[in-house]
């Protein structure tokens, strides 16, 4: 929502407002009822927490807006190193400030690397427990970082990077995520290897036959195919474009035959 373009990078050219907080409204209307966001989303002039509260506050009850921790951005855009378990306080602060609220619904700790989590999930979990955060979760994780947050606190969530042909090797992490009564979150189930730069425009053959099948985009057939893995999985599409945002909405109603997964499976396997 912040900028057009490639996402998280500095000097990013900001959207138009009005455009992006009409964006924010429409999914609401729609019957979208959970929100992803941090306070390092932003570009230039705009901050898409700020923007979140403009949109939206006071906010409708039953929306769940989920934000990170762990990172850091400069003014300028660069990245700064991963918070320290002291500096977490102040970033889940900023959060609350930008997003004009007294309390969180969900922070997922966002990791980078393989190192122990444990001492930072902790600074999150005595934040929980003085009633600024009402459920945890973690980011960019392994199983063993799972273990190692659910040993210390409640984790509602794990949002890893998901999607037809990427990282397959996940497979069985989401499955066991849903065995633990935990919800993944996938995040560039769209654009896959292109992570913040979006989709590239080439599509594989079985997409495309599904897409053609069901009167659907490529876009939608891989959401709907990321939303058939289980009943705990989100999918959590990023967009500042209305029209992209109905199409996303629409793809939680694709229904694809035990055929068409069969085949999106195989190719998943395959990592293509």
């Amino acid at each position: 929502m912040p900028q057009t373009g490639e996402a998280l990078v500095p000097g990013a050219v900001p959207r138009d407002r009005d455009q992006a907080i009409s964006v924010v409204r429409r999914a609401v209307e729609l019957g979208v009822n959970h929100i992803d966001t941090a306070a390092f989303y932003f570009s230039p002039l705009r901050s898409a927490n700020e923007l979140i509260s403009r949109a939206l506050a006071p906010y409708p009850d039953d929306l769940v807006i989920t934000t990170k921790v762990g990172p850091g951005r400069a003014p300028s855009g660069e990245w700064l190193p991963h918070a320290t378990p002291d500096q977490l306080r102040g970033q889940v602060e900023q959060n609350l400030r930008q997003l004009g609220r007294d309390h969180l619904d969900v922070v997922n700790l966002r990791i980078i690397g393989t190192d122990s989590i444990v001492e930072r999930f902790g600074a999150l979990a005595e934040l929980r427990d003085a009633g600024l955060i009402r459920h945890l979760g973690i980011s960019n994780v392994t199983p063993e970082h799972l273990a190692e947050a659910r040993a210390i606190a409640p984790v509602v969530c794990v949002q890893n990077q998901y999607g037809i042909g990427v990282r397959p090797d996940h497979d069985e992490f989401v499955r066991a995520c849903g065995e633990r009564g935990v919800a993944f979150v996938p995040f560039y189930s769209i654009a896959g290897t292109g992570r913040q730069a979006g989709a590239s425009g080439a599509e594989s053959d079985e997409v495309l036959a599904v897409a053609q099948a069901h009167g659907a985009s490529a876009a939608q057939v891989r959401l709907a195919w990321t939303l058939h893995r289980g009943p705990h999985v989100l999918a959590i599409p990023g967009t500042g474009d209305l029209d992209h945002l109905v199409a996303n909405v629409a793809a939680g109603a694709l229904r694809l035959s035990e055929d068409e997964l069969a085949a999106l499976d195989c190719l998943h396997r395959r990592g293509a």
